[in-house]
């Protein structure tokens, strides 16, 4: 188009009408409805437009109506490109429709229902004709914003973190979200709706969710997610997991007491304590309800090593309990008491946490990596097979070990058989580690090597080079892998004999190459480590 057919073009408009009361539409749309030469609304094939309706007080007699009508929303249909097929084409003649109209100079008017650019319709327009004529949109009340209104309840508060989702992900992706996130909404239910429930309890926030329908429009309903029926749920409904810090005691308290987890901490800013619990004291408390303790495990470093899972976890809980250097890598939140200590007292730690769950609380107990290798899951289970703790519910949220994340970076290095073996001897002897380290070595297997030496334990990396020298031969790669994701990552390959323990302390992992490993270096510069899948026969 030139520049004067575009001075001579009418103006596209995509307006908000807001979640459906015609009084929640903004000034600025009700002035442009009213003077528009063209109204276009999508609607389903029966004809009915939502869209018009709420617009319909504010139509005039001698507009121009563009009724844009699908030719398939949730049925089937024969047109030879399916589904998706049949929507661009019928957006594409929408499209064309409305450019005659700004072609001949009319200003065209496309009500939207909520948002115009939040899951709307008129986008497929905008998409289409923006480039090509002068177009303003305009915002409306969207449905989230309407949900919690009627709810009568935040959103988010503080930092916590909002996830908008459509109901119609796969249940797996669906339940991996609802986990990870602080709150959440999730749009386009209808047929969706037993798909969206079970993402729900099996993520472990059905208790917290909220159902909302036709939220401002005549016939709506609020409701406690679980007690809805199934057969009763529209498309224009939506399940909100609202702001944990918003709720007031008493519903915090109903959560509790639903899901089984009572006892729940009252709103307040986080707490950070190092206070013993008197076994007695707990015995007494118990009766509150029964608590629970999740072990959890970080990953590595930062939260890109960590999963939906445990990110839910850590959100869940009431109280945080872990060695002071792990707990600082989890999110502050209100409500939440965090309780730090020195990594040497693991069997006090993991006490600590089973009278915290006998007190009616939620516990999560912080273990950097995995929690099940040389972590925090032995110390809170051998705990918990004891009196008086054995009926306190544990369970374990795994991690990214230390050994696979330092791989990746590496390339490949435990891609056969290896061993993992933790160089400390502070829990076993020394005799007991050697003895090991042979056997791995005579069996040929890749060998990673955790704890391999700090400020006190100065001579375990040396001992077990010259060791696994007797077996390898001197040139076989060793990853050298130290604070592997965070800001002092430090990852590189040097030969065996040329192993320097000075250069190795606590926060540093060691992968030992077989026979087979292999360390190339590429086209691109890169160095890469990695163990043949097959062996060859002897």
């Amino acid at each position: 188009m030139t520049d004067s057919q575009k001075t001579t073009a009418g103006r596209l408009y995509g307006v908000g009408l807001g979640p459906g009361d015609p009084d929640l539409m903004t000034v600025r749309a009700v002035e442009l409805i009213t003077k528009a030469d063209v109204v276009a609304y999508h609607s389903a094939r029966h004809g009915r437009s939502i869209a018009r309706s709420i617009a319909a007080r504010h139509l005039r007699a001698d507009q121009l109506e563009e009724p844009l009508v699908y030719p398939v929303t949730t049925g089937t249909t024969d047109h030879p490109g399916g589904y998706r097929g049949a929507l661009d084409e019928f957006y594409a003649e929408a499209a064309e429709r409305l450019a005659a109209h700004l072609d001949a100079g009319r200003t065209v008017v496309v009500l939207a229902e909520g948002d115009p650019m939040f899951y709307g319709s008129y986008m497929h327009m905008h998409k289409r004709l923006a480039h090509r004529y002068p177009t303003e949109v305009v915002p409306g009340v969207t449905s989230v914003s309407a949900a919690a209104a009627r709810l009568g309840r935040p959103l988010v508060e503080a930092e916590e973190v909002l996830t908008i989702l459509p109901g119609t992900l796969p249940e797996e992706e669906l339940t991996a979200r609802l986990a990870a996130t602080d709150s959440a909404v999730v749009m386009k239910l209808g047929r969706t709706f037993p798909t969206v429930r079970r993402a729900l309890e099996r993520s472990g926030r059905l208790a917290e969710a909220q159902f909302v329908e036709r939220a401002t429009m005549a016939g709506e309903r609020t409701a406690p997610l679980a007690e809805v029926d199934p057969e009763s749920v529209p498309y224009f409904s939506l399940a909100v997991l609202p702001s944990r810090i918003g709720l007031p005691p008493s519903e915090l308290s109903g959560l509790a007491e639903s899901s089984g987890l009572a006892g729940l901490v009252e709103p307040s800013e986080p707490v950070e304590s190092s206070e013993a619990v008197d076994p007695s004291e707990a015995s007494e408390l118990g009766a509150q309800g029964a608590g629970s303790v999740v072990v959890v495990g970080l990953g590595p470093a930062g939260p890109l090593w960590l999963t939906p899972e445990a990110r839910g976890e850590l959100a869940a809980a009431d109280e945080l309990v872990g060695y002071t250097t792990y707990l600082d890598r989890v999110p502050v939140r209100a409500g939440q008491r965090r309780h730090g200590s020195d990594n040497k007292v693991e069997a006090e730690r993991a006490e600590f946490a089973l009278d915290l769950a006998r007190r009616g609380r939620r516990v999560a107990v912080v273990s950097s990596g995995d929690p099940g290798v040389f972590a925090m899951a032995t110390a809170v289970l051998e705990a918990a097979c004891a009196d008086p703790y054995r009926e306190v519910p544990v369970r374990i949220v795994p991690g990214m070990t230390a050994a696979h994340a330092a791989a990746s970076r590496a390339g490949a290095p435990l891609g056969h058989d290896y061993a993992v073996v933790s160089l400390s001897d502070r829990l076993k002897p020394w005799s007991v580690v050697a003895e090991r380290l042979r056997a791995a070595a005579a069996a040929d297997l890749v060998l990673a090597l955790y704890n391999p030496g700090s400020h006190s334990r100065t001579t375990q990396v040396g001992l077990a080079r010259d060791l696994l020298l007797e077996h390898r031969a001197p040139e076989t790669p060793v990853v050298m892998a130290r604070d592997v994701g965070g800001p002092t990552e430090r990852v590189r390959t040097v030969r065996l004999a040329d192993l320097d323990p000075a250069e190795v302390d606590m926060r540093t992992i060691l992968l030992i190459g077989s026979s087979q490993t292999r360390a190339v270096r590429r086209g691109d510069g890169t160095e890469v480590v990695w163990t043949p899948r097959r062996y060859p026969e002897r």
